[in-house]
């Protein structure tokens, strides 16, 4: 790594070995952004960097929009980024991947670094705007590195792995906590909408109930043949059997009453006598245009 802030190299570090190998230093800032760059290190690179994302910056500010706070975690692993917020992280730069780090002498408040991103292998420039801890956050970084370097001697080597390692395991750790994030909000959506249109435990039949009266009775209709229900065995009930009406009996079930079919043991003589005189005279039949009249005993047409 280019080191810009060597020239203090005969200044003591700020910060305890053990803060930054076991915990993390954290400072606040405003983030201006990253642009990608030509070169892995250069302060000219650098400079080209900041005056593109300040132009930037101003457009933003131009059209009501506010630089974005972030929370710097510094440690011999990397660089975090995150939300001061909801302490989300928003970029993860492992320290093996930042090649250039500087702090700007002719703006005191501005401060970037160079890294290489992981998937596209492309180097893409930080810069960070700190009101008064831009010098002092380039140092932290130069010490991390530093700590990092001796303890990659110390371990032969194998210690860079080990951060590969866990760096590809948070980074995956972050896809499957979004991936679970999306799966609660569906199951959430899809909860909603059961509660909203819930199914028929039977299925999505739609059953139409029938009409009833207002004896809550199905209405009778003399026209509509019946249809057999099916036995709970599964067999169809056998065809019900009619017998024709019989037309000789009344409503009730009764032969009708005819005075002039009785016999002549049923009735007195002089009864009889008479009814056989009333036979005789209504049994006559009238003529009226074509049309042939009969009146039963009572006098009504029929």
């Amino acid at each position: 790594m280019n080191r810009a802030f060597n020239r203090k190299k005969d200044k003591s570090w700020m910060h305890t070995p053990e803060a930054l190998a076991k915990h993390y230093i954290g400072y606040n800032a405003k983030f201006l952004g990253n642009t990608e760059v030509d070169q892995p290190k250069g302060t000219e690179v650098v400079k080209d960097a900041v005056r593109k994302l300040k132009f930037q910056r101003h457009i933003k500010k131009s059209e009501g929009q506010k630089t974005p706070k972030v929370e710097l975690q510094i440690s011999i692993y990397g660089v975090k980024i995150l939300d001061p917020k909801t302490k989300d992280v928003q970029y993860n730069c492992q320290l093996h991947r930042i090649s250039f780090c500087a702090d700007d002498k002719t703006d005191k408040r501005i401060f970037t670094f160079i890294c290489k991103d992981s998937e596209s292998n492309k180097h893409l420039c930080y810069v960070f705007d700190s009101e008064k801890c831009a010098e002092e956050i380039t140092l932290t970084i130069g010490q991390a590195f530093d700590l990092a370097y001796k303890k990659f001697l110390e371990s032969g080597g194998k210690d860079v792995e080990t951060r590969k390692q866990i760096g590809t395991l948070q980074k995956r750790i972050q896809e499957l906590e979004t991936e679970n994030s999306d799966l609660k909000t569906q199951l959430q959506d899809l909860e909603e909408q059961l509660k909203i249109s819930p199914v028929p435990p039977g299925g999505s039949l739609n059953m139409k109930p029938q009409s009833t009266d207002v004896f809550d009775m199905v209405p009778f209709s003399a026209v509509t043949p019946l249809v057999p229900i099916p036995a709970s065995n599964g067999t169809p009930p056998p065809p019900p059997t009619t017998s024709p009406p019989d037309i000789r009996k009344d409503l009730f079930g009764a032969e009708p009453f005819d005075p002039f079919t009785c016999g002549s043991a049923d009735f007195p003589p002089d009864i009889q006598s008479q009814l056989d005189e009333m036979q005789e005279g209504f049994t006559m039949g009238l003529t009226l245009e074509g049309t042939v009249f009969s009146l039963d005993p009572l006098g009504s047409r029929c």
